[in-house]
């Protein structure tokens, strides 16, 4: 039984193959996803700062992972991502995040148990067709025949996003991570003004 709220030792990180270098300036595309909250959000309507974490995929308790998940750089840990948006889900609201969510490739039906499961107070979003990632050029890499996304962490103010976390490792500190990231820009004092 694989316990998924834990990393397991010994896992390779990832490099930074430079597939993140573009984001930073860009302007989140307009395109409706599919929410576990129900309904669609387009990120590019949010207003104020918002966290977007990119993430291949969660696993489900008592299902296999994909083959050879273990071996592949800065796959493994998605749970724990999550989890770390959630315990720290107070904190980024007090800096003057408005939005957080994550974005994977699965659907919202196979989302919405994690969410709920996980208890996380944000939606996932459901990229399943891959759109989103085709509009910003998002790294992915495949495991078992599916196209998943790389992990990265996007802070984006008014729909530009102004950093690209990325790679993200180990990722059970990714909003730590962006908590630091926040806090060493003074972005709250921009929060304020909003």
């Amino acid at each position: 039984m694989t316990d998924l709220t834990t990393l397991p030792d010994g896992l390779e990180p990832p490099l930074d193959d430079g597939a993140a270098a573009h984001l930073v300036g860009r302007m989140l595309p307009s395109l409706s996803l599919s929410s576990t909250a129900g309904g669609s959000v387009d990120l590019s309507r949010c207003r104020g700062l918002a966290v977007v974490y990119a993430y291949p995929m969660t696993g489900r308790p008592g299902a296999p992972l994909p083959g050879g998940w273990n071996e592949i750089p800065g796959a493994r840990g998605c749970t724990p991502q999550a989890c770390s948006f959630r315990d720290h889900f107070a904190e980024l609201r007090a800096l003057g995040v408005a939005h957080v969510f994550g974005v994977s490739t699965q659907t919202t039906a196979y989302q919405r148990e994690a969410a709920e499961r996980l208890h996380l107070p944000f939606p996932l979003l459901s990229d399943a067709a891959l759109e989103w990632q085709d509009m910003l050029d998002l790294p992915t890499f495949e495991a078992d025949g599916d196209v998943l996304l790389k992990r990265l962490t996007m802070i984006a103010r008014d729909g530009e996003i102004v950093a690209a976390l990325y790679p993200v490792f180990p990722p059970d500190r990714s909003a730590s991570d962006v908590l630091d990231w926040l806090r060493a820009r003074k972005d709250t004092a921009y929060a304020a003004r909003n």
